[in-house]
């Protein structure tokens, strides 16, 4: 891997997830020397994080992660709400109906997985999701909006409070979503999709509002 791949890679993971939390100061030569690479691939790796969104370069010669606010998620949603519930429309009409009938049962058992795994393990459940779905709309264009919505909203997801009851409905959300797209029934998984969103950013809106930023919630 490339010097500016990796410290890009390390630093976008800690971005989303909040070990270097919004407004940041992003220091080269202290960064370039914690992550093993010169200044060079470092403020390549920089630029790349910058035009996603990341990075805010406007204040100053020091970049610093950019700020998460209520309007922003706000927006982020609008737009993913309008992508996914195309996608899951396009998934109910092409996808594999074992793979979303397998991955229901994944969503039922996320109480037990939860206890038993972690939260983390409940991600790995949601990221087998949306690559099935990405994977059944088969839309090259589709995913890449897709995947620059989530990578924002990864972050947004952190500053949930963690909250079982909200994982717990989150589950049977998308448990229902996998069963419309099994069933290839688009209306169903279309509203299914976009109830889930809303219901999701309600629940980051209200912990904004209490002041917490602790672990996920999707």
């Amino acid at each position: 891997m490339r010097a500016s791949d990796h410290a890009y890679q390390v630093l976008r993971d800690e971005i989303v997830s909040w070990r270097l939390a919004p407004g940041t100061a992003l220091s080269e030569i202290e960064l370039a020397a914690r992550l093993g690479v010169s200044r060079t691939p470092l403020r390549a790796a920089l630029a790349r994080l910058a035009l996603e969104g990341l990075v805010d370069t406007s204040r100053g010669r020091t970049g610093i992660v950019s700020d998460v606010s209520p309007e922003s998620i706000a927006e982020l949603f609008e737009l993913r709400e309008a992508l996914e519930t195309q996608a899951s429309r396009l998934a109910a009409r092409r996808g594999s109906p074992d793979v979303f009938a397998s991955l229901a049962v994944e969503f039922a058992r996320a109480d037990d997985t939860l206890a038993a795994e972690g939260v983390e393990a409940y991600y790995a459940v949601i990221a087998s999701f949306d690559e099935a779905v990405d994977s059944a709309v088969g839309n090259p264009s589709l995913r890449s909006a897709l995947d620059g919505v989530r990578l924002h909203l990864a972050r947004a997801r952190r500053i949930a409070a963690d909250n079982p009851v909200r994982l717990g409905r989150a589950a049977a959300e998308h448990r229902l979503i996998c069963e419309a797209i099994r069933d290839g029934d688009e209306a169903l998984a279309a509203s299914a999709t976009a109830v889930h969103l809303r219901s999701s950013l309600t629940a980051v809106l209200e912990s904004l509002d209490t002041g917490t930023s602790q672990e996920a919630i999707r």
